[in-house]
């Protein structure tokens, strides 16, 4: 342990390499909340769902799963265990954007987000189950991953740029066309919940279904794809024809390219009858896809440095070796 720690320390009441640590934890707070929606959604097709049948205890008389809840119980289990983890990331995340200095402020409240964020999971975990996997609350239980992924997403690049003032890259309209795409992203989202409460993986044999068809929910859900594509597509080329910055015309190309393979996913497991596997790579797509989104809208400014490179040249720096 002593050896882990050994790149960073505390001087003067600071922790002199925060900034680096938290590039680190902030690369951990993205993964981890992206995993968690995969382990969810292993934790919905397993059947697993009230695999603990009850909160926060997993039993009457237990916090922990017992050999008489079978696999059921350890794969619902193992999905708070990782509930758990995130939380430690995500603590640990505030506790260093505290200790940094200079204190950054948005820094610290994208971190605080975070914390609050896990515990009204955790929460609204709690409250699905008590529900018996209602479809409503299910849907609710991811797209406030996705909230989170989104606020994972902003730490992740806030920690990485300066304080400086927001320097637009490209025209007003062309703004607008990038928020158009995360708004349709959005709608994908919501929509596809509903195709997944209306579907047969519902996460315990017992668990209600909104009652919708799912076949016209499937339409509507491709319907809206199609719009987000086309949106895409039309991004591609009209950064493009205005030679706006490559970085952003490179995260456009990475989100036509993580959509075509969503959608290669999702018509494969609509076709072959929802298999599993297939399901699992489609909720890893989904993420996939909304933070490759949120990649294009942060291309769109930049944040540089609210001091000259000058200004620090000389000062002492800390032993971040």
């Amino acid at each position: 342990m002593t050896a882990m720690f050994a790149p960073f320390s505390i001087a003067t009441g600071r922790l002199q390499c925060a900034s680096r640590l938290l590039r680190g934890l902030s690369v951990a707070t993205l993964a981890a909340n992206v995993l968690i929606v995969v382990t969810g959604g292993t934790v919905r097709l397993t059947a697993s769902g009230l695999g603990c049948p009850t909160w926060p205890r997993c039993t009457d008389d237990s916090y922990i799963t017992t050999p008489e809840n079978g696999l059921h119980g350890y794969v619902e289990f193992g999905n708070r265990i990782l509930t758990f983890v995130l939380a430690v990331v995500v603590i640990s995340t505030l506790i260093v954007a505290w200790l940094q200095r200079p204190r950054r402020r948005s820094v610290l409240l994208l971190a605080g987000v975070q914390v609050a964020g896990i515990a009204g999971q955790a929460a609204l975990g709690g409250v699905t189950v008590l529900t018996g996997l209602n479809p409503w609350t299910v849907a609710s239980h991811f797209l406030l991953s996705m909230a989170l992924i989104f606020g994972a997403y902003a730490l992740y690049r806030r920690v990485r740029e300066g304080d400086g003032e927001p320097l637009r890259l490209v025209t007003e309209p062309l703004r607008w066309l990038m928020r158009g795409i995360v708004a349709v992203t959005v709608i994908v989202l919501v929509l596809g919940t509903v195709v997944t409460g209306s579907g047969p993986h519902s996460g315990s044999g017992n668990a209600p279904r909104t009652g919708l068809d799912p076949n016209v929910m499937s339409q509507i859900h491709a319907d809206a794809v199609f719009v987000l594509f086309g949106l895409t597509v039309g991004a591609w080329f009209a950064l493009r024809t205005v030679a706006a910055p490559i970085k952003l015309q490179q995260a456009v190309t990475v989100l036509l390219g993580v959509q075509l393979a969503q959608g290669a996913i999702g018509i494969t497991q609509y076709l072959t009858d929802l298999p599993m596997a297939l399901v699992a790579m489609h909720m890893l797509g989904a993420c996939a896809v909304w933070v490759a989104t949120l990649a294009v809208l942060v291309e769109t400014r930049s944040r540089p440095a609210s001091v000259s490179p000058s200004s620090t040249r000389g000062a002492p720096r800390a032993p971040c070796t």
